[in-house]
């Protein structure tokens, strides 16, 4: 073999290496590019995971405090209807107010519960106010001793409202 023959023979090794590191050269930054497209769609269902989480969590603590409110709510409007019926000293208006204002409060919070809630459920909240409401225009003439038969059918409703509470409380996020 000449010295001429040789020559192209040695261009082609030489041009060989050149050509995939060209290819290389080439290749890479598109797998960059596409390794950090992939990351960031990654990286941006993450996020919405984390905001769906917190969303849950937020609307999760608000019902929990709202829950905690209605319960109290709930027991002093049953105070109000035990001074009600007890008839002592005072103004006997003052207690009536008092006690149509405890109702009131409750009423606004189960309103508040039961949008956050079924049909079934905002039914059974509506009805625990209306319960409440004539439970307290009963206690007006009710004997002192007799306010807890006036609050049977409040308290089953109200028992089943706690139910609802019990299980957003228990339930994962």
């Amino acid at each position: 073999m000449s010295e001429a023959s040789k020559a192209p023979e040695t261009a082609e090794k030489a041009a060989e290496p050149n050509s995939k590191l060209r290819v290389l050269i080439v290749v890479f930054p598109m797998f960059i590019a596409t390794l950090s497209l992939l990351t960031s769609m990654y990286n941006g269902y993450l996020n919405n995971k984390f905001v769906e989480l917190i969303q849950r969590n937020v609307t999760r603590g608000e019902y929990m405090r709202t829950c905690k409110d209605i319960i109290d709510a709930y027991f002093q409007v049953k105070l109000r209807a035990s001074l009600l019926a007890s008839n002592s000293g005072g103004n006997a208006e003052a207690r009536e107010a008092e006690a149509a204002n405890a109702v009131s409060h409750f009423a606004a919070l189960g309103t508040y519960l039961a949008n956050l809630q079924n049909e079934a459920a905002r039914a059974r909240y509506s009805q625990l106010s209306q319960e409440l409401t004539r439970v307290v225009a009963a206690a007006r003439t009710a004997a002192p001793g007799d306010t807890d038969k006036l609050f049977g059918p409040a308290d089953e409703l109200f028992a089943g409202m706690n139910d609802d509470c019990v299980k957003t409380a228990n339930s994962r996020i």
